[in-house]
């Protein structure tokens, strides 16, 4: 009953919030949101400051009850990575494949070092003694662009459709790579495992190698049942059923259930969509998939609009955050430039795509959520304080202004 009533203030929160976007502020729905909701917190975190009310015991509550990273990373994930990947093409992304790949494995690795080498000098420079694995932790829960974040932005952009499935691709499949290279480390910083070739060529094949075939398996299996019905309630069930049987399954696999979900969600999109669908199913599916998208997407970010309340900012973390919001956007400058600059004398590239791609790595949720399942201690207050200042510069700064940018590039 009282995770019940977390959904329902959630869902209330979520639809009140998307209106008051819609008629009045009109900026992208789920930036939107997140505004609104970060405003919300700051004003009820003024009046507990004042004397007035004091709510934050009350989204202590409800952050303990919906838990942020067991809700997003066990939960949600599935759903909008399934519904994220359901409308890509696959022959654009088969073009673009080399670059996509080698940014979301070579990309995310080259990442994770420079933010971990720099941000380890500002800790020290500040007096924040954070261990050196833990900030290569960081820059491994921060490297990923989050997914969920990137496509709600790109829906309102006006990106060429090769830069679109770009960053797109890039977003869908780089998630899964940043957590194996976060478990990883963290197995490291735990002492649960020592730094072996072997060991993290063992888990990164399990994982992804092993995710996208699992994924690539289901998705078929799925597509088998489709083609031998028609019926689109029948049909919208079994692919609900894929997302919640089959990332549960994938995880209890020890499987990548973020790569799965992309490639059943590619498998359905469009090998499901041509040859086993009718038009009637296709219209029902795209619109349920759409609404599950949307409504997920809105209770998410109500939710990272609130996690301020919970967060502890002391003025070394605030300094720390204004200093390593720009080390990020620069190492992610950095993990894109490569690539592209090696790959430019094989194939052309759209004009200003580094500075693009740079400014739309966006980061969301999936940094909060797994900065969240760090152990206790000061390490993991100080690197969840900063994640969260970089998510929130992610969302309301380089958001908004990322179609300003696309449409200086041309």
């Amino acid at each position: 009953m009282a995770l019940l009533n977390s959904a329902a203030i959630l869902m209330t929160l979520a639809a009140l919030f998307a209106y008051l976007n819609h008629r009045f502020i009109r900026l992208p729905t789920t930036i939107g949101i997140m505004l609104i909701s970060l405003c919300l917190s700051l004003l009820l975190l003024l009046a507990g400051g004042l004397g007035w009310i004091d709510a934050r015991p009350y989204v202590v509550w409800l952050s303990r009850d919906v838990d942020f990273y067991t809700t997003l990373m066990h939960g949600m994930l599935s759903f909008l990575l399934f519904a994220g990947a359901l409308h890509v093409n696959l022959n654009d992304l088969e073009r673009q494949r080399w670059i996509i790949g080698i940014l979301a494995s070579v990309g995310i690795i080259l990442s994770t070092s420079i933010i971990g080498g720099l941000s380890y000098l500002v800790f020290m420079a500040l007096g924040l003694k954070i261990p050196f694995v833990y900030c290569l932790l960081f820059g491994a829960l921060i490297s990923p662009t989050d997914p969920i974040a990137v496509l709600g932005i790109l829906k309102t952009s006006s990106a060429p459709k090769s830069l679109n499935i770009k960053i797109t691709g890039e977003s869908l499949f780089n998630d899964g790579i940043g957590v194996v290279v976060f478990l990883v480390l963290l197995g490291i910083a735990t002492g649960g495992q020592d730094l072996d070739i072997v060991t993290i060529s063992v888990l990164f094949a399990q994982e992804v190698i092993g995710g996208a075939l699992f994924g690539l398996f289901i998705g078929y299996i799925t597509y088998l049942l489709l083609k031998g019905v028609n019926n689109y309630q029948v049909e919208v069930m079994l692919t609900l059923a894929l997302v919640m049987g089959g990332y549960s399954l994938a995880n209890t696999l020890h499987l990548s259930g973020a790569i799965a979900m992309v490639v059943a969600g590619l498998m359905i999109g469009n090998h499901g969509r041509v040859f086993a669908m009718t038009e009637q199913t296709r219209e029902h599916l795209d619109t349920f998939w759409e609404l599950i998208d949307e409504i997920l997407n809105a209770v998410l970010f109500v939710l990272l609009g609130l996690e301020v309340m919970v967060l502890t900012f002391h003025t070394e973390y605030i300094l720390a955050s204004l200093a390593i919001i720009p080390l990020v956007l620069f190492a992610r400058f950095v993990s894109v430039s490569l690539p592209v600059m090696l790959m430019k004398r094989f194939r052309s590239f759209t004009p200003n795509i580094i500075q693009v791609m740079t400014w739309g790595g966006l980061r969301g949720g999936i940094s909060v959520a797994l900065a969240l399942s760090l152990p206790m201690g000061d390490q993991r207050e100080v690197i969840l304080a900063i994640t969260y200042a970089v998510v929130l510069f992610s969302i309301l700064i380089q958001g908004p202004t990322l179609g300003r940018v696309i449409r200086g590039g041309r």
